[in-house]
């Protein structure tokens, strides 16, 4: 027997790529009965008129964040398992036959990986690499699943509350969602089987301004979940220690005159970026690659100078 289920999808200004998601989401292999839910936050583009060419439930509200579409979705979804991926994301013809197989007693969440649209672009393929090189080590039993590619039990996200809406981007809400499931005592499994194909940043400026909203919202999620702080499977001991590594740097600079310690804290900031890049550059045997090894430099620093800005700011936080 089948389950019956929902797949959410959030969409803002989204005309471009809803049409090939909803396309990728009515083709899917599961049996069982599926119902997609669009929830336009708030779009000013052509979103509505490509999500009414299909054969979906279109859902307008006023822009509020991809937290507070998702909650409108799985609220008002008919489905006992409900499904979660993003509107510029192409699930793979058995992505729901793979996220529901994993379903059963103690079972919270279940979620999968990425798959590349725009391959051919360096920028992209290089962050599709290292997501790929993080989920490669990543184990069944997971902390965290990102909701791009992510299903839950509708009765865990009433449980839960769902998604916090006082994360207003697209960044940090996914992990408040995963530790509530744990802390309610649910198991998450990743299956890195189930796959959706995404339209990674192709824009070195539009990637730092993203990392700089990961950082900001990181202050919000590590003050709630002080215990996640130090890592989540996907979060690693690296991503932490870069920080204070790019404070001490950014600190000693301006005494350079005086002091060699910015030339420390530089080369083992740097060092500890090469490690991934020389592994994204064997993975995939483009010596290039190595040149991602200056992106993820300066990542540290936007995403610092964000986390720093998210702390001066906490008290505004809803």
């Amino acid at each position: 027997m089948h389950t019956q289920i929902s797949v959410v999808i959030p969409a803002y200004n989204a005309e471009k790529t809803i049409g090939k998601t909803l396309e990728a989401c009515l083709n899917q292999d599961y049996a069982g009965k599926i119902e997609i839910i669009v929830v336009d936050d708030g779009s000013t583009d052509g979103t509505a008129k490509e999500v009414k060419r299909y054969p979906v439930k279109y859902i307008y509200q006023e822009n509020a964040g991809p937290a507070s579409a998702r909650n409108r979705g799985w609220r008002e979804a008919k489905g006992e398992i409900v499904c979660f991926t993003d509107s510029d994301c192409m699930p793979h013809r058995d992505w729901l036959s793979k996220l529901l197989r994993n379903y059963k007693d103690g079972i919270g969440a279940v979620g999968g990986s990425y798959d590349i649209v725009n391959k051919n672009n360096y920028l992209a393929h290089c962050i599709q690499e290292e997501i790929a090189l993080r989920h490669s080590t990543m184990p069944r039993y997971v902390k965290f699943l990102g909701s791009y590619n992510l299903s839950a039990r509708k009765s865990v996200l009433e449980k839960t509350g769902g998604f916090q809406e006082g994360y207003k981007n697209a960044s940090g809400e996914d992990n408040d969602l995963s530790y509530k499931i744990l802390k309610h005592g649910y198991k998450i499994i990743f299956d890195r089987e189930a796959l959706v194909a995404h339209y990674h940043r192709e824009s070195l400026w539009r990637y730092l301004k993203d990392q700089y909203t990961h950082g900001f919202w990181r202050a919000k999620l590590y003050r709630e979940h002080p215990d996640m702080s130090l890592g989540d499977d996907y979060t690693r001991w690296k991503d932490i220690v870069e920080v204070p590594l790019s404070l001490c740097l950014l600190a000693t600079i301006p005494f350079f005159w005086v002091s060699k310690l910015w030339e420390i804290f530089l080369a083992l900031l740097f060092l500890l970026q090469l490690e991934m890049a020389f592994k994204i550059s064997f993975r995939t045997g483009r010596p290039l690659c190595l040149l991602f090894a200056f992106v993820t430099f300066l990542r540290c620093f936007v995403r610092t100078l964000g986390f720093i800005r998210g702390l001066l700011t906490l008290g505004r936080f809803v």
